[in-house]
């Protein structure tokens, strides 16, 4: 069995065609789902980068590796103490070492590691490509590497090959000669038909990545990348954020049309497993927000997956999973062990028969790069849970119906109390259930969200305003330029809860 997994970065399934989108970004993504299994309601566990791969490697929660974060104690796995043994319990019960153990030869072509510092990423990968760019490259600056890879390998049996494009992560940095595919392709529907009303909602709200601060804290732009623009103002800004992505998306997908084409005329395509997914996907509006993974709700956490499995199912499976049910998922398929510590659970008779009914009725994720928070999806519901709002003043408490309202534009928690009790039981139930895991399992019984919170918030809220000194200074200075920009009401709020006596 030869397994080749793709890690499209901050890519929205609802962004692909085989998931219905309306513009052409992924034909050869569409033709590898015609040949497998679309998983519609996959969400990462933990957002965003580098707490997503690290729970998909180590099988387990973000709360329990204590990797929740991109900053301070929370972006680094939890120290074990005295139980540790003469390797680490990551490689030990991680994905990658239980491949080894059955035989494959592990290979990665991917800076994340470097990226992040993240250097237990590559824990039980026999062949590391970093490509050089710490995450800024493109496709064909990640290609050679690859390609050499494939030349030399793909024939060989028993290889599992993890590649990582970025294309589609902001700032969008398609090449300009490769073209606007979609210059005359409508918007979403959602937005085609209400872009001047929703723009102009949008550019009331505070925050980072809100329409007028989509540089992050202001509306600088940069000319390296002519596709991002720094703010939305107009329909022609929005078609702009769209575009950019696309093609992203697009650029992205040639690469793995070409990683095809070395699998089919090394004579190996149908005997090799493909999997499809990604660390996150992308705010594109919703909440306010875009060209951001800055939250714990169905934009930033529903990932894509498609596994096209030789001899397995195809079709489509509606049940909710993790990307930490990767794992035993794997070992099912491949008759290897489940380990002790790990947090998924398997849904191979989805993979090997299509089994409609494998999965589960709920999911909680969490975030704590940008915001600090945790929600909870099921049925049609998103109850979410603000812990630090990271200047975006959500409530504590908000409900969506996505049936209704997909793109999460309308908070109906003051209509639906019972729902909204029916959340935080919810979350409630799967954070006593972790607490006491880790009570057990664990060298503290210390949840990483308060770690981030004890140590100023999330990084993204905390030390990335263009010139913050990491204190109240760079706050006072963002209330300004709200208030320069005709969102004074947020800014009296800010004030308030940030700066009290020091405003």
């Amino acid at each position: 069995m030869r397994i080749l997994y793709i890690d499209l970065d901050s890519c929205r399934p609802d962004h692909l065609g085989c998931y219905g989108y309306h513009r052409n970004t992924s034909p050869h993504i569409d033709a590898i789902a015609r040949d497998g299994m679309r998983f519609n309601n996959c969400h990462t566990s933990d957002a965003p980068c580098l707490p997503s791969r690290t729970a998909l490697y180590s099988g387990r929660f973000g709360i329990q590796t204590g990797v929740v974060g991109h900053g301070g104690t929370a972006a680094s796995i939890k120290v074990e103490g005295p139980s540790r043994d003469f390797s680490d319990t990551y490689f030990n019960q991680g994905l990658a070492h239980q491949l080894q153990k059955l035989g494959y030869h592990t290979a990665m072509v991917s800076p994340f590691g470097q990226r992040h510092a993240a250097h237990w990423f590559y824990a039980g990968f026999n062949e590391i490509h970093n490509s050089g760019g710490n995450g800024m490259e493109s496709a064909e600056e990640v290609w050679p590497s690859i390609e050499k890879w494939l030349n030399a390998n793909a024939a060989d049996d028993s290889w599992f090959l993890h590649v990582n494009f970025w294309d589609i992560h902001a700032p969008y940095r398609a090449p300009l000669e490769y073209g606007e595919p979609f210059a005359n392709d409508p918007l979403p529907a959602w937005l085609e038909t209400d872009a001047e009303e929703i723009i102009a909602r949008h550019n009331k709200l505070t925050g980072p990545h809100t329409s007028l601060d989509y540089e992050m804290y202001d509306d600088r732009t940069n000319p390296q990348y002519p596709r991002y623009p720094g703010s939305i103002r107009n329909r022609e800004d929005l078609r702009r954020v769209f575009n950019g992505y696309d093609t992203g998306v697009r650029y992205a997908d040639d690469y793995v049309g070409r990683m095809i084409d070395k699998l089919k005329a090394a004579g190996v395509y149908d005997d090799t497993a493909i999997i499809i997914s990604a660390d996150h996907g992308e705010n594109l509006g919703e909440l306010g927000i875009y060209s951001e993974h800055g939250t714990a709700d169905s934009a930033t956490c529903r990932i894509p997956l498609i596994i096209k499995w030789p001899g397995g199912a195809t079709g489509e499976n509606s049940k909710f999973h993790y990307n930490i049910d990767l794992a035993p998922t794997l070992m099912d398929l491949l008759g290897g062990e489940h380990q002790p510590l790990w947090d998924g659970s398997s849904f191979a008779p989805a993979v090997r028969s299509g089994d409609p009914a494998t999965g589960r009725d709920e999911v909680v994720v969490s975030q704590c790069a940008h915001v600090c928070q945790r929600s909870v999806r099921w049925d049609h519901w998103l109850y979410m849970r603000t812990y630090h709002d990271g200047f975006r003043l959500f409530p504590q408490e908000m409900l969506y119906n996505l049936a209704d309202d997909p793109h999460e534009q309308h908070d109906v928690a003051s209509a639906h109390p019972e729902i909204l009790r029916e959340g935080a039981w919810r979350l409630a139930r799967w954070h006593d259930a972790q607490m006491q895991k880790m009570t057990v399992h664990a060298n503290d019984s210390v949840d990483p969200l308060w770690t981030v919170i004890r140590e100023g918030g999330p990084l993204h809220a905390r030390s990335t305003l263009p010139g913050n000194p990491g204190g109240l200074e760079g706050i006072a200075r963002y209330i300004k330029r709200l208030e320069a920009t005709g969102r004074a009401e947020g800014a009296a709020i800010l004030r308030a809860r940030y700066l009290k006596p020091n405003a």
